[in-house]
């Protein structure tokens, strides 16, 4: 979760206010004031003050979502910042990358690649110990995934969408709002075409990855068709 201290003088004595805010756009957006102020039990106009202060800071800023069927004005969401991904990265990405790209000096594309999947082997182990050997359907393989992501530090989420279509029209999409490896994919995208192949198979079913972080997008979306299971 991205740490961002208030001044002491209006820090909430657990957690500060703006920084509930900055996490429900990290793990939500793209998201309205309001969707924020709802979730927070806040008003809209407190929620929008500290809004601005991030968008101040370079931390969020303004997506603008077209309305349905393109009627009325478009509304304004909130996304985390590049800036902000990048901080979240840390203070070792330099670090990293160079010994990276050693390896890979070393090692050629096979080395990338076991790193890669190194990298995702506690999500893996994680995700085995979560279910235990359970017998599951897919929306629940897809669930107890997103919470064993989110534990990991990707701020992921799922989300339902299709309902009311047919059967199998109807998805979940597995939302990843950070990357801890912020940075790596970006240069080597080997490692999103790990992880999604890890999704895959930890999920059985073909998946599609609609957005990465490391190509520029806001969120890592991953399509999970449940009609397919």
């Amino acid at each position: 979760m991205l740490v961002y201290s208030e001044p002491a003088e209006t820090a909430a004595p657990a957690q500060g206010t703006r920084e509930r805010v900055l996490d429900r756009v990290l793990t939500r957006g793209p998201v309205s004031a309001a969707e924020v102020g709802r979730a927070l039990g806040l008003t809209a106009a407190a929620v929008r003050r500290h809004l601005d202060a991030l968008e101040e800071d370079g931390l969020v800023e303004v997506k603008a979502v077209s309305a349905a069927r393109g009627a009325g004005r478009p509304s304004r969401r909130y996304v985390v910042t590049q800036q902000a991904q990048r901080r979240l990265g840390g203070d070792h990405l330099d670090v990293a990358l160079s010994s990276l790209e050693r390896l890979v000096e070393l090692g050629g594309e096979e080395e990338l690649r076991h790193q890669a999947r190194r990298a995702f082997a506690p999500v893996e182990d994680a995700y085995a110990a979560a279910v235990g050997g359970r017998s599951l359907d897919l929306a629940e393989r897809t669930r107890v995934l997103t919470e064993v992501l989110d534990e990991a530090g990707f701020a992921a989420s799922v989300r339902r969408v299709g309902a009311g279509l047919a059967p199998t029209l109807r998805a979940d999409q597995v939302c990843q709002g950070h990357c801890p490896l912020q940075g790596l994919p970006a240069r080597h995208p080997e490692f999103c075409e790990e992880e999604t192949a890890l999704i895959a198979r930890l999920l059985g079913v073909d998946v599609r990855r609609l957005s990465t972080l490391a190509a520029g997008g806001h969120v890592c979306t991953t399509h999970v068709p449940l009609g397919r299971a």
